[in-house]
């Protein structure tokens, strides 16, 4: 009986992670790597695997995928592979008006295939703030808010930084969420927030509308959960480039 798929999932594993402001960052990742066996292959996989993490722990790279993907098919003599790897990643951020600096938690993801399905996506999650419209026309004294997370899964050709779709994402906002902020800073993110109202429907749009004319950008795919501050549920909205004609 032929296996379709072996490997491992959910693996934490120590890696190093280039910046774009130079040198590396260390963080922990999970890792799932899976790829398809040959009839006569019989023995188990896991050993080989792990062999290649402690190979490229220390250059976990866009770049690098491809190589331990190779590598894997190599090995196993697979007709194809896998990998998938989810991180907290920081940046240090500035409050808006104080300055005042903070690492700022994002979470990111490399997925990459070869064989079969060749493929490389880079996904990040961002926490955002959005203000809904609707209560600002209606009320005298205000508008309620509340925090929305937004996730971007992109293809490209070229190179692109983390960083850099982070700063997309977070442009199409109503407001950035911000680690640390002293007085003077929530009252911009506050009004900020209240003079850019936005729906999620119009985060997404406005977040697609951004990477449909990033250069390197070859494919996306957007959602935007809002947690609603004065309701039980979120609000939800979900847009890829197939949409745009």
């Amino acid at each position: 009986m032929k296996i379709k798929s072996v490997g491992i999932m959910n693996i934490n594993y120590p890696v190093r992670l280039r910046q774009k402001i130079g040198g590396h960052q260390e963080t922990v990742a999970s890792i799932s790597l899976k790829a398809s066996m040959p009839h006569r292959q019989r023995e188990t996989c896991v050993s080989s695997f792990i062999a290649l993490l402690n190979k490229h722990q220390d250059d976990i790279s866009v770049g690098i995928f491809k190589t331990i993907l190779e590598e894997v098919r190599s090995d196993l003599e697979a007709e194809s592979a896998t990998i998938e790897m989810t991180f907290p990643y920081f940046i240090e951020k500035k409050a808006p008006i104080t300055d005042t600096s903070s690492l700022m938690e994002y979470k990111g993801r490399f997925t990459g295939s070869s064989g079969l399905d060749e493929d490389f996506i880079l996904s990040v999650w961002i926490p955002v703030t959005t203000l809904c419209p609707c209560s600002k026309e209606i009320s005298e004294y205000g508008a309620h808010n509340q925090r929305a997370e937004i996730n971007l899964n992109v293809s490209f050709s070229g190179f692109i930084w983390l960083e850099d779709l982070v700063t997309l994402v977070e442009s199409g906002a109503s407001c950035d969420v911000y680690a640390l902020l002293k007085r003077p800073d929530e009252k911009f993110v506050t009004e900020q927030a209240y003079r850019n109202p936005m729906f999620v429907e119009d985060v997404v749009r406005m977040v697609a509308e951004k990477a449909t004319a990033h250069p390197n950008i070859t494919w996306f795919s957007v959602s935007v959960e809002s947690f609603e501050s004065i309701h039980k549920h979120s609000a939800y909205a979900f847009i890829d480039s197939s949409a745009i004609s």
